[in-house]
């Protein structure tokens, strides 16, 4: 059984309501699944997990959240070397930009990134919550 960590920002609740129904594919796989909140995950916690799947929505001018989960991620980025990463997202504006460069960023680090990320506009409704469950799934069947 593999594990998976889900590290995520929200703001507004689109991301965590995101990062549940991703936690919610994953166990539909049978492997192992923890959901953390970025503020309770850090570097040393990487060791103990197969795979991560980092969500955030964007701010501002199409960027990461600057105050948190950009400092994290910058942490983590030199350790994804040939790790299995997914992304994912809610946007509100931009046509989803930001996941287009956090996905090469992500790719940069040597992370062996999972699809493209999933970007979600707006808050997620059913249909895109259950994209995210597919993307759960599916990526813990892929490690």
């Amino acid at each position: 059984m593999k594990k998976v960590a889900i590290v995520y920002w929200s703001g507004t609740g689109n991301t965590e309501a995101m990062a549940k129904a991703i936690e919610c594919g994953v166990r539909k796989s049978g492997n192992a699944v923890n959901l953390f909140a970025v503020e309770q995950f850090g570097l040393a916690d990487m060791k103990d997990f197969d795979g991560f799947i980092f969500g955030c929505p964007a701010m501002g001018d199409e960027v990461l959240e600057e105050g948190t989960f950009e400092p994290f991620f910058t942490e983590v980025e030199g350790h994804l070397s040939e790790v299995p990463v997914a992304l994912f997202g809610s946007y509100g504006w931009g046509g989803g930009i930001w996941m287009k460069s956090w996905s090469e960023r992500t790719r940069a680090a040597g992370a062996r990134l999972f699809e493209d990320g999933l970007a979600v506009e707006n808050g997620p409704g059913d249909e895109e919550l259950m994209a995210c469950e597919q993307l759960g799934l599916s990526f813990a069947h892929s490690l």
